[in-house]
């Protein structure tokens, strides 16, 4: 499983290098509307789970078990362009940060039992270390579409008549 996803969670910086970086302000800071973020924001967000979700759990996970539960995440944690700091400034910090993840869990040494080691979510209850990893991959993704998803949108006016057969413009079932 971990041959699956480690390649995910090490392209993800670069991608969003290769996607984001030199692109005007305006492109990075809109979103598709009210409720979603901005690309610059996924980055933000990018961050906030290096630092407080998926290696903090898998440590959680392989010291306790099901003894203790995860600390909460903040689904909506992002860094804001009100904070001032550049994009290329948190582009920097996602690949610093998700190269010391990618080191600790190098570190782990995990075995493939390791990966059915179960730990406790405070809201999806007992889930399993290969589960976590897995989700941090598919996490990626997602936001990898959304980053997209928030540039695209910055073009639906421009496209003209193309809007029609564009359904990134559709915004039904298009979440933060």
């Amino acid at each position: 499983m971990l041959a699956r996803i480690l390649p995910t969670l090490e392209r993800t910086p670069g991608v969003m290098r290769a996607l984001l970086e030199g692109l005007p302000d305006d492109a990075v800071r809109g979103n598709y509307g009210p409720g979603t973020w901005s690309a610059y924001e996924v980055v933000g967000h990018l961050i906030i789970g290096e630092q407080l979700d998926w290696i903090p759990r898998a440590r959680i996970i392989l010291a306790h078990g099901t003894s203790r539960a995860f600390d909460p995440f903040p689904h909506d944690a992002t860094i804001r362009p009100e904070s001032g700091r550049s994009l290329a400034d948190l582009l920097d910090e996602f690949e610093s940060l998700r190269a010391g993840s990618l080191g600790a869990l190098t570190a782990m040494g995990l075995t493939d039992a390791d990966l059915g080691r179960r730990g406790l979510h405070p809201a999806l209850g007992e889930v399993t270390l290969g589960q976590l990893l897995t989700t941090c991959a598919a996490h990626d993704l997602h936001h990898i579409r959304q980053a997209c998803l928030a540039l695209a949108w910055s073009m639906r006016d421009e496209v003209g008549p193309w809007r029609a057969y564009l359904n990134t413009f559709d915004r039904a079932g298009h979440s933060r």
